[in-house]
């Protein structure tokens, strides 16, 4: 068994030439307001650090008892009593972060949430203001989560489907960690027989053969490509899917938008011309969130438009150029008029060409009996909402959607490009693999490549930097 790495490893690359001491930040003790923004019942500070005797003390005005919840005035500098409330030491190494940790439970008020903060910034020396992140990434060095599990904690909180938020409890249980743990063990027994091999060369025993390594070898690829899928799956699920509705004017992107949302959100009248600018409206579909842009309607003859239409159209053009998926709208009951057709030409050859396209015939209500071009994939009714489930499911085929599995967990792009690059070196390890005792050295290679692709998931190989983005997305106080 690889044992388990310290913080000093989590927090570098490991580097023989690299420092091992500790950022002496992570030794200070820090507070925060712990709830979010605004009045409410309930309002929580936060503190951690390696000894809170002195705040306890302060605050609290006597020792409590480990882990429970204390009824009591929160006190002054002068003495007085700040407010009534609950408050709850969780001595180290049994909590959240790994530290000492105090938890005062006061009345939601932001002013009084405000004292009481600074009140603990003045009990305590050297205690400070807690970044964000802070608090989750020192359970990360403190071995109280890897790194999987600490940004599924920002990704519960952030959640905006029930399916994110229960694949986010799965990951932040360890589902995700567990999975890819045991395909990094796995990597390791296999690089023990290939470091075997390479330190007793005059052995007759080839140990490669009688362990089965090829065998072993293409089964780890495989399970390392079902990871690759699922952790797919659950970046969608997280990230969603940005949708932008594109057509020329007047084809009914705004009534689209309308439908989807099941809301009057972008105003429809016949003029053309009528959306300036983006409206962008996030929704869901089989708990998927779809980010949709309605956009300008694009012209061909853009030098016959305005100042401020042909910068609704460019901005446009910006939306297609970076979306998942892009919703090409068709007024069936136009065509067949040559200037119509001509434009829907002239947009077909500006589309990017790594964007998936969905065709779609609009306003068949008004053109029952046209057939669609060849190229239309979906005929609806934004009026009636004929065709609208069609669309939904189209647009979740194309991002490569599948309904969801129990047990599915939560990822980010970073987990999926670590996943490609383990993928990426367990089939040059397969090539080597094929030529026997000729490309040892460099199967071993490629196996300790894989396993450290693998190993930046959880965090058992990362640097400063990764740790720095990851952590300083999070709310202050968490």
């Amino acid at each position: 068994m690889v044992p388990e790495p310290s913080a000093t490893a989590k927090i570098n690359v490991m580097r023989a030439d690299q420092p091992t001491a500790l950022p002496g930040r992570h030794h200070d003790p820090i507070v925060a307001i712990a709830s979010a923004p605004g009045r409410g019942a309930v309002g929580i500070v936060r503190a951690s650090g390696r000894d809170l005797t002195a705040l306890i003390a302060a605050i609290c005005g006597r020792a409590l008892q480990p882990r429970m919840a204390t009824l009591l005035p929160f006190i002054g500098e002068a003495g007085q009593a700040l407010d009534r409330g609950l408050a709850i030491h969780f001595p180290a190494p049994h909590s959240y972060t790994g530290q000492d940790v105090l938890e005062l439970q006061a009345h939601g008020g932001p002013v009084l949430l405000q004292l009481l903060l600074a009140r603990c910034l003045q009990a305590q020396p050297g205690l400070r203001l807690a970044a964000p992140g802070e608090f989750t990434e020192r359970a990360f060095l403190n071995d109280k989560l890897d790194l999987a599990q600490a940004e599924a904690v920002a990704d519960l909180i952030d959640a905006s489907t029930e399916a994110a938020a229960r694949s986010a409890a799965r990951s932040l249980s360890g589902a995700f960690s567990a999975e890819i743990a045991l395909l990094a063990q796995s990597i390791v027994d296999l690089r023990m027989l290939v470091e075997a091999t390479l330190d007793f060369p005059e052995e007759e025993i080839d140990f490669l053969e009688k362990a089965r390594a090829r065998e072993r070898l293409d089964a780890i690829a495989a399970q390392v490509a079902t990871a690759l899928s699922r952790a797919r799956q659950g970046a969608l699920l997280r990230e969603g899917l940005r949708v932008v509705l594109a057509g020329q004017p007047n084809v009914g992107k705004g009534s689209l938008l309308n439908a989807l949302a099941g809301a009057e959100l972008a105003i429809v009248t016949p003029i053309a011309g009528t959306t300036r600018d983006r409206i962008a409206q996030t929704l869901q579909s089989d708990g998927v969130p779809l980010h949709v842009n309605d956009t300008a309607g694009l012209r061909h003859d853009i030098d016959a438009a305005g100042e401020v239409e042909r910068i609704g159209i460019d901005r446009s053009w910006q939306a297609i150029e970076s979306a998942d998926a892009v919703v090409f709208l068709h007024d069936l009951s136009r065509q067949g008029e040559p200037a119509y057709d001509a434009g829907d030409a002239a947009i077909a050859s500006r589309l990017p060409a790594g964007v998936a396209v969905v065709h779609v015939a609009n306003k068949i209500d008004l053109a029952p009996g046209v057939a669609a071009a060849d190229a239309v994939a979906l005929r609806m009714s934004t009026r009636t909402g004929q065709g609208l489930e069609a669309l939904r499911r189209a647009l979740l085929q194309c991002a490569g959607w599948q309904a969801a599995p129990e047990g599915l967990f939560i990822a980010r792009t970073r987990h999926v490009q670590a996943l490609r690059r383990t993928q990426d070196h367990l089939r040059a390890a397969q090539q080597h693999a094929a030529l026997h005792d000729a490309a040892l050295d460099l199967l071993a290679e490629e196996l300790r490549l894989a396993h450290r692709a693998l190993q930046e998931i959880t965090g058992a190989f990362s640097n400063e930097d990764l740790l720095g983005e990851i952590f300083g997305r999070f709310c202050i106080g968490k």
